[in-house]
């Protein structure tokens, strides 16, 4: 399985939802960074299960234990590792997909690739289980780049098709959405949101979104052109949260809808700097960072678990069947993916900066 990224700073994701533990090891940290624990563990909390009706009340601590890399609490240079013990695994709820596949998932993929012994409980390695090690590591990456002046944040840009507040790509401002349960800038947008998320759930079934997310503090001159650009390595990476399904930076589609004279950024002077006066480029042009804050939206599909009867088909009689899932199962995913989102950038900006 491809469950390793990046150059300079190099991260290996292991582990089942199901199996004993799940982890990460990460190579390349630079030596002497001190590392708050409490930081790391307030946004791996962001992304915990069973907090609500709104989330999978699968209980997990996610307590994490570090093995390697850190000495008195600063980097050695050593690989960083650490294994979060799981606690809570139904895997007997997963019996009846063993022989039928669940529409959506990567049952029927996995299957076929891994000759049939993909571990299918809980997702197996396929399950956003491994987003709690992601955070682990992308917390760590946060930190040493807040030292370097770079903020990373994000929200719920959207739920089904309601919208929280559009944010200025130029000027992002402070939304403290890492403060709130419900990561949104506004929280009466919020509050629809959530009931669309709960009118999904009484039904048995689940909703999607989009994840806003805008970096500040990176300066021009970073990434390569066509094949190793910024774009491409965010992209790779954000790829590898399960659910999502697409990804746009600055204007992105709605660029389709203008002329070059409406999307083009026109370059100014601010305070002796090279800036742009609009920021439909989302920060990046050729795959290299211009200065302006990096901003892009991720696409997370509604949570294919769902509790509505569906089509299946069994693998060894090769007949249709009808399928009615069990288990703990979160009718949206797109508030806990929020942390997740923010992780993962702070990953790849760490190895694009070091």
């Amino acid at each position: 399985m491809s469950s390793m990224t990046g150059n300079k700073i190099k991260i290996s994701v292991f582990g089942q939802s199901h199996s004993k533990g799940i982890g990460i090891v990460i190579d390349g940290l630079p030596a002497g960074k001190k590392i708050d624990i409490e930081k790391v563990l307030k946004l791996m909390d962001r992304r915990a299960p069973g907090k609500n009706s709104l989330s999978t009340q699968r209980k997990e601590s996610d307590t994490p234990e570090i093995l390697s890399g850190l000495v008195n609490g600063v980097t050695c240079g050593a690989p960083l590792s650490m294994v979060i013990y799981n606690e809570n695994q139904h895997s007997a709820d997963y019996n009846n997909i063993i022989d039928m596949p669940r529409p959506s998932h990567a049952d029927f993929s996995a299957n076929v690739r891994y000759n049939g012994f993909n571990d299918v409980s809980g997702g197996g390695h396929f399950s956003g289980r491994l987003t709690a090690p992601l955070c682990f590591a992308g917390a760590i990456c946060m930190q040493i780049l807040e030292d370097m002046g770079i903020e990373i944040q994000a929200h719920i840009q959207k739920i089904k098709n309601v919208y929280d507040d559009k944010i200025d790509y130029v000027n992002i401002g402070k939304w403290n959405t890492a403060e709130k349960v419900f990561p949104v800038i506004n929280d009466e947008k919020g509050k629809l949101m959530i009931a669309e998320i709960e009118k999904a759930r009484g039904n048995g079934d689940s909703v999607g979104g989009v994840i806003e997310c805008a970096v500040t503090g990176v300066k021009a001159g970073y990434g390569d052109p066509m094949f190793n650009g910024v774009e491409n390595q965010l992209a790779k990476n954000i790829f590898g949260i399960p659910a999502v399904k697409g990804i746009e930076f600055g204007n992105g589609f709605d660029a389709t809808d203008l002329y070059g004279s409406e999307n083009n950024d026109d370059f100014c002077i601010v305070d002796g700097e090279i800036k742009t006066t609009t920021n439909n480029s989302g920060g990046i042009n050729g795959g290299i960072t211009n200065g302006m804050p990096i901003v892009f939206r991720t696409a997370i599909k509604p949570t294919p678990s769902i509790f509505k009867e569906q089509n299946s088909v069994s693998l060894k009689s090769k007949t249709e069947e009808k399928l009615q899932i069990k288990g703990r199962h979160d009718p949206c995913i797109v508030q806990r993916a929020v942390p997740v989102v923010e992780a993962v950038t702070a990953i790849t900006l760490l190895d694009v900066l070091s």
